[in-house]
């Protein structure tokens, strides 16, 4: 299995299969994967049968196309490959993109290139990657307080980050 095989089948066990939350700005959802970004993926519109017939072999090009290789997961170490493309799916690839760049010092400028990627190298050769990881993770937990549907999916999110860091830190050499 490949880093992102790995990630993926973790995302989805956290993602679960279809909701329709009315507090949810990203609508019909199964798999991580909104109706709005399947749309896009296809050219085709999607109904709520559409959705819940999504399949994990279904939103696997999607995902390795849209986030993964977003945020440049095969250039990450692993475990901080999953961490960001966690956090992708999760609220897009630009902000996962952001919150690396602020972490590592680099440029912040959305993109994944390789000034981000010489500035992970030298954080992780200076603090260890495990301290990356963490910091990382940080992040999103200050992030998701501050969204207004906190109340509404906190807990969950905060049960997320914890879980995803876990898996992350075991991912390590």
């Amino acid at each position: 299995m490949t880093a992102f095989d790995k990630s993926l089948a973790k995302l989805l066990i956290h993602e679960g299969g279809y909701v329709n939350h009315p507090r949810d700005p990203g609508g019909r959802t199964n798999l991580g994967v909104t109706q709005r970004v399947w749309e896009e993926y296809t050219g085709k519109k999607a109904n709520e049968s559409i959705m819940r017939a999504l399949t994990p072999a279904k939103v696997a090009p999607l995902c390795k196309r849209r986030y993964w290789d977003a945020v440049m997961g095969d250039s990450l170490p692993p475990a901080l490959a999953h961490c960001v493309f966690d956090f992708a799916v999760n609220t897009g690839p630009a902000r996962a993109s952001r919150y690396l760049q602020k972490l590592v010092g680099a440029s912040v400028d959305s993109q994944i290139g390789p000034a981000t990627l010489r500035a992970v190298q030298a954080q992780v050769t200076r603090d260890g990657l495990a301290s990356v990881v963490r910091g990382f993770q940080q992040s999103r937990r200050t992030l998701y307080r501050q969204l207004d549907t906190f109340n509404a999916f906190g807990r969950g999110w905060r049960k997320r980050v914890d879980s995803v860091e876990s898996e992350a830190l075991k991912m390590m050499p």
